[in-house]
């Protein structure tokens, strides 16, 4: 199978569907209420706290705007939220691109939706390491798997995709969809999927200094081997 080349994208892309999961709640009491204003119709998808933070944002009109990522999969998140978005309806989603015929027959053949804007940031790694007497395995538990994996998926597809991962962009991104009637263009994407992979690659830079900063007994002390 080749590489899969594009060369025919829409520079404005309207945003329906909105994937929102983020540790730092930050900013969510302005950029919900005003991609509903935007966009009367449309759909967000979460999990776990940032489902709880945006259902009491919204009011009565959760019912309408606010969907759990589970009920969307069909698959119940996993004990402790481990697997929550790592699905294929998700990042089918995220990755298919509009003049593909593939994936469109895909998205009907899977009843799922392309997700137009994804709003991630990550579990607070950094934060979590420079507490006094962390142990590794506090570390480890605070690796997010699936927040990096959305964010690379949707900034890969800044064809199409707006990947947010600051809160201090939530102003431009508003202001882009007033702007374009409730649509994103291809520089704001751009510039978001910059941003995006520079968020991933410190996050992971920091993971990888700190286990290589752990001794061996730091790390086998933690667990009961048998």
């Amino acid at each position: 199978m080749g590489m899969n080349i594009v060369d025919r994208i829409d520079d404005r892309v309207k945003v329906d569907h909105v994937l929102i999961s983020v540790s730092d709640k930050t900013g969510l009491d302005t950029l919900v209420p005003a991609l509903v204003r935007v966009n009367p119709s449309i759909r967000i998808f979460s999990t776990g706290g940032t489902f709880g933070a945006i259902e009491k944002i919204l009011g009565d009109a959760a019912a309408k705007h606010l969907v759990q990522v589970s009920d969307y999969t069909g698959q119940p998140e996993t004990q402790g939220g481990l697997v929550k978005t790592l699905d294929f309806k998700i990042y089918l989603g995220i990755l298919t691109e509009t003049y593909n015929d593939s994936h469109q027959e895909d998205l009907k053949r899977t009843a799922a939706v392309p997700i137009d804007m994804v709003v991630v940031n990550l579990y607070p790694f950094e934060a979590t390491v420079a507490k006094e007497g962390v142990t590794v395995e506090e570390a480890r538990s605070n690796i997010d798997i699936g927040g990096p994996t959305m964010v690379r998926a949707s900034a890969k597809n800044y064809l199409r995709v707006a990947s947010v991962v600051n809160p201090s962009d939530y102003g431009a991104v508003v202001a882009s969809l007033e702007a374009n009637d409730g649509a994103t263009d291809l520089s704001l994407r751009y510039d978001l999927a910059t941003k995006a992979f520079e968020h991933t690659a410190t996050y992971d830079r920091h993971i990888a200094d700190y286990l290589a900063a752990q001794a061996p007994q730091s790390v086998s002390g933690c667990y009961s081997a048998s």
